[in-house]
Parts: structure tokens; C-alpha cells; sequence
């Protein structure tokens, strides 16, 4: 539920306008959801969203549709309907088929009930008490994730 006002198009700044004149060309739609029309309450804020989306969801070593179906997972753990409806949207318009989707919400479901199996990880050096969890975890410096089953339980 918005705790601020839903804008129409009539109550919208110029920039909140123009905002919404590019969601619409990006999207090939004259539809701009409540989402941005909340966001339309501090266009600044809005721009610097929509340009940061634009960024992160943009081709890279991730295709657009596994990036869409990564936000839909972290969406549907977040537990926020909107982003699920949105991002579930994307992701067919980009080819996610019916498959896909009910796979995608296995692994979802999976990760969710093992959540409670989880444990710190483990020591990688019995001599060295409480083996710090930054030598397992990738870093800038290490950008490899640990080997399967050596930070998890």
C-alpha cells in the first residue's frame, strides 16, 4: 500500500513527465504502473532509479531473461507482489516460458525450506580458530566462489 499519493498524469512535474514519456517509449506502452507513479513524488529519485534499472538489467555477461528471473526470485524471497508481477511480465516478454517458471519457483521454494539447515561456515584451517568468512567468500580481490560445499554446511 502507498503511503504516498498515486500520480496522474495532470499532477506530474515536467521531469516526472518526461520520465514517464521514456518509461513508456522503452516499454512500447502508453500503460506507466503505480510503482512510478509513486516514484513520480520525487522525480529525482524516480530518474535515478529508472537510469540505475536500465544499467543493471541491460545485456552483459548475464543475458536480460536470467536477470529477470534472478529478480523475480529475490522478489518472490523479498516477498514484494509488485516486483513478482512486474519482473514475471519481463521475463516472458523475453522468452521465459511456463517451464521455466514453475522451475523457477521450485528452486525458489527449495531455497526457501533449507533456510533453516543453514549454518556459519565452515573452518578451512583447524588451526586457525573461527577461520574468518571473507577467506571463503568471493572478493574483489577473489572474485572465485568457494568450492561447492566448503562455505556451506
Amino acid at each position: 500500500m502507498a503511503t504516498l499519493p498515486i500520480l496522474s498524469d495532470q499532477n506530474l512535474s515536467n521531469s516526472a513527465a518526461e520520465l514517464f514519456e521514456e518509461i513508456k517509449e522503452t516499454r512500447q506502452t502508453e500503460y506507466v504502473n503505480h510503482f512510478w507513479r509513486v516514484m513520480a513524488n520525487h522525480p529525482e529519485q524516480a530518474r535515478r532509479v529508472w537510469e540505475q534499472l536500465q544499467e543493471v538489467m541491460a545485456p552483459g555477461a548475464l543475458d536480460p531473461l536470467v536477470k529477470e528471473l534472478i529478480y523475480i526470485a529475490v522478489s518472490t524471497a523479498n516477498n514484494c507482489e509488485y516486483c513478482i508481477h512486474s519482473h514475471t511480465a519481463s521475463a516472458r516478454k523475453r522468452g521465459m516460458t511456463s517451464e521455466m517458471y514453475a522451475e523457477l519457483l521450485e528452486v525458489v521454494s527449495m531455497a526457501s525450506q533449507t533456510k533453516p539447515y543453514q549454518t556459519r561456515p565452515t573452518q578451512t584451517n583447524p588451526d586457525q580458530p573461527r577461520a574468518a568468512w571473507s577467506q571463503t567468500r568471493p572478493t574483489q580481490s577473489n572474485p572465485e566462489p568457494p568450492e561447492i560445499g566448503r562455505a556451506h554446511v
